[in-house]
């Protein structure tokens, strides 16, 4: 009965494809990826200058827009110089950087934060469109792996796994543009990460549902998103008992409304599928593969993903909604 209420809710909140603007978006894409990129880019403040002898950096905003670039084509950097010498060819870079240099500069830790500001103003033209979220983790796998031996029946094998790391995202439910992001190690807790998520969506979008697992119950959670005007929908796990969580007032309801209203709060929980559709579309069409060596330049491919992912959101939902973006106005409205 439970698998029907989800199959049924999942129906539901999926709009029926458009697809002369899905088709016009998919033919255009490229073309249109490289110009709001372009302008994405502008956005990217320049390095300063270290002191002494030597050549100056490359200029930041192209470096950016070659990683970029590189992570949506899905190719190497040695692979990725002809792309260059194109873009330079049309205007977008004044000169080609070495394919050396593009790894390089993606193994700086000072990139990160470039990086995430870039992304929270990739998700700026939606902010009218979006006000139902979803939270989540997923790992991303690199390179590297880890041994062990595991003993069982008196018998010894060992074992390998490969090192991973876990990307923590808030993404709206119409477009699945990400909206908040988190990196971190593969054994850290995906609890502790709710609260920044919601806070740094929070700054740009008005908050009305949001929609988590049980791994993120907890009356602080669940306070929180109260606080910001919003409803969270986080189903209570079997042992969930009113206790001394009971005089939160948020906890209280929402517990009598899971287990009095449990049609009614699978209806709008079903929509968290939408978090794993999300992730499903940034690892089949950028790889869920990390190349990078360093963990730096890791945690920086992954936000280039998630960028590459956003600007690809923004341009279908120009298509089928009409929306016109400007990171130009966008951006300053955030400052």
């Amino acid at each position: 009965m439970k698998q029907n209420t989800y199959a049924d809710a999942s129906r539901q909140i999926q709009a029926v494809r458009n697809w002369h603007a899905y088709n016009k978006a998919q033919t255009t894409e490229k073309r249109a990826f490289i110009k709001l990129l372009f302008e994405l880019c502008k956005f990217v403040p320049e390095f300063a200058r270290i002191p002494g002898a030597g050549r100056s950096r490359l200029p930041l905003h192209e470096i950016v827009f070659a990683l970029l670039l590189q992570t949506y084509s899905c190719t190497s950097s040695r692979r990725f110089v002809s792309d260059m010498t194109s873009l330079k060819e049309q205007g977008y870079v004044r000169k080609i950087p070495h394919f050396n240099s593009i790894s390089g500069y993606l193994s700086l830790p000072e990139l990160h934060p470039i990086l995430k500001n870039l992304l929270s103003i990739s998700c700026s033209p939606l902010e009218e469109l979006e006000d139902e979220f979803a939270v989540d983790s997923s790992g991303f796998s690199t390179g590297r792996y880890f041994e062990w031996m595991s003993t069982k029946f008196g018998a010894q094998r060992e074992k390998r796994k490969a090192v991973w790391l876990k990307c923590h995202l808030t993404c709206g439910i119409m477009s699945h543009i990400v909206t908040a992001v988190q990196i971190t190690d593969r054994c850290v807790n995906d609890h502790g990460q709710f609260v920044t998520l919601i806070e740094e969506t929070s700054k740009h979008f008005q908050i009305k549902r949001v929609m988590a697992d049980k791994a993120y119950l907890s009356a602080v959670n669940l306070r929180y998103v109260d606080d910001k005007g919003g409803v969270a929908f986080v189903p209570f796990k079997k042992n969930s008992r009113l206790g001394n969580k009971a005089r939160d007032s948020v906890w209280q309801s929402l517990y009598w409304f899971f287990h009095l209203q449990n049609d009614r709060f699978r209806k709008f929980y079903g929509r968290r599928a939408n978090v794993e559709c999300t992730f499903s579309m940034i690892k089949r069409k950028f790889g869920e593969r990390l190349r990078s060596k360093s963990v730096s330049a890791q945690m920086n491919e992954i936000l280039c993903k998630i960028l590459c992912h956003n600007i690809c959101c923004v341009i279908h939902a120009r298509h089928r909604m009409s929306i016109k973006p400007d990171f130009r106005r966008d951006s300053a409205n955030q400052q």
